[in-house]
């Protein structure tokens, strides 16, 4: 599937409640949401992007690839208001001021251990930087880099968008004041009238979360009951853990052929390896012994400003057949994406009201979502990367992968919800591979990378397929 990047249409994401042009730095309504409920129970969630050259790299041109990415959707940060329902606003940062060279070379094969590492160095929506390029020498005379950006300020495709932009030397001015340019007495003014401007919404929201309720209320199979009681308190009195991560790199030819033989498409394939995957990490189903995958399709148009453009459409499948026969699993996905195209997203309805939830009301949310008794494997297909993202430094690389983990993640969150799971493919026509990362943890297992990328060998072998596991 090719990324596509749609036209731009008006939208109450676009306009005030008025019919007013809304200010240029307002956040999403979703966008709040999303970066309040993760921060009321400590979760941190950023993308990377790794690049690996066999050859000299060109530090001039990854030297212009920096400066670029701080004019455009990374140059921001988010200024929260100074009311407690507020709208939080994005602000102007260019991020760092330099690229973090590693003072000595590594061997390649530490090279995983390295992109974990710099996973972990913080990056901070609010007060910055929300990201950082980093560079490694290898003893084999390659060269590493990687990217790490907050989640918070843009989603996989936007990122995708963001490093294509970077290396043409696209740069746009999104408009953005400096941050805390407003008086405190401005500020509340502000946002008192964007509040007041906002009533009508925030009302039909309310109206709306009372029919939900009542729905929910009186047809309990609307809303599944979690797997085990949701425990408050975010799990920060434990260790935190790194998410076991690696990157499955096959050629495009022999995945696209094994996808056709098994009666899929090169899609369906690498969600029927992210499902076979989740089988052996014992998510499945108790009920009927399915796999849940929940889908990430990316809603980005042309010129969007959104951190977070995307919706989610379930779907089961039964994992049992996928190594063999697709076809079950293809009808299922293509049934599963008309139905979401088709159906309003009731989530949407509730967005107005993001600003008036409370911490606590966040916190219970998001911990209900991860103690998800489906147990989802969480899949984004990024499609077709072009033949631009792969040159961060204006070179083609010989490698290249992305994936979504977490900063800060709790061990005993995780073994509290039931673990976690997310894959993420992209194709790499320039390198002439696609890619899957998995990122995975499984409750009282071997949360270990020699341990997933084992796992994922004999998985590939099942669907005939070979390729290298870093």
């Amino acid at each position: 599937m090719p990324i596509r990047i749609r036209r731009a249409r008006a939208s109450s994401n676009n306009r005030a409640s008025s019919g007013e042009a809304r200010p240029d730095n307002l956040l999403a309504l979703v966008d709040q949401g999303f970066f309040a409920g993760h921060r009321a129970i400590g979760q941190q969630e950023v993308m990377q992007v790794v690049w690996v050259y066999e050859h000299a790299i060109d530090f001039d041109g990854l030297k212009r690839f920096h400066h670029n990415l701080g004019h455009g959707l990374c140059g921001r940060l988010i200024e929260r208001s100074p009311l407690p329902f507020g709208r939080h606003r994005w602000v102007l940062d260019r991020g760092p001021a330099d690229i973090d060279i590693a003072g000595c070379a590594r061997p390649r094969t530490e090279l995983s251990d390295w992109a974990d590492e710099r996973s972990q160095v913080p990056v901070d929506p609010e007060r910055g930087p929300s990201w950082h390029l980093s560079v490694l020498p290898l003893t084999d005379g390659s060269t590493a880099v990687t990217l790490v950006i907050s989640h918070y300020i843009v989603d996989g495709v936007g990122g995708l968008v963001v490093v294509g932009d970077a290396v043409l030397g696209n740069t746009r001015d999104l408009g953005y004041p400096p941050p805390r340019s407003r008086t405190r007495l401005q500020a509340v003014t502000q946002d008192a009238r964007q509040t007041a401007r906002e009533a009508p919404e925030v009302a039909r929201a309310l109206v709306a979360f009372a029919k939900l309720t009542r729905r929910d209320r009186h047809n309990p199979a609307q809303s599944s009951p979690p797997a085990r009681p949701v425990t408050l308190g975010g799990g920060d009195s434990d260790d935190s853990v790194i998410l076991p991560g690696i990157a499955i790199l096959v050629d495009l030819d022999h995945w696209d052929a094994r996808a056709q033989a098994l009666g899929g498409t090169a899609t369906t394939l690498a969600a029927g390896l992210a499902a076979k995957l989740a089988e052996s990490l014992g998510r499945r189903r108790g009920t009927d012994g399915a796999v849940t995958l929940q889908v990430v399709m990316s809603n980005r148009t042309d010129g969007d400003t959104r951190a977070l453009a995307v919706s989610f459409a379930r779907v089961s499948v039964d994992p049992t057949v996928l190594a063999t026969d697709l076809s079950d699993a293809r009808a299922a996905i293509k049934q599963s994406l008309k139905t979401l195209e088709s159906t309003p997203d009731e989530s949407s309805q509730l967005a107005p009201l993001s600003p008036f939830t409370p911490k606590r009301m966040w916190k219970r949310g998001v911990e209900a979502q991860l103690n998800d008794p489906d147990m989802p494997v969480i899949y984004s297909n990024l499609g077709d990367a072009g033949m631009i993202v792969s040159r961060a430094d204006g070179t083609q690389c010989e490698h290249a992968w992305a994936r979504g983990t977490r900063q800060l993640q709790s061990r005993m969150q995780l073994e509290r919800t039931g673990g976690y799971m997310q894959v993420v493919s992209c194709r790499t026509p320039a390198i002439g591979k696609i890619y899957i990362t998995v990122v995975a943890y499984q409750p009282g297992a071997e949360n270990t990378k020699p341990a997933l990328r084992e796992l994922a060998a004999r998985t590939l072998a099942e669907f005939g397929l070979t390729g290298e596991i870093d």
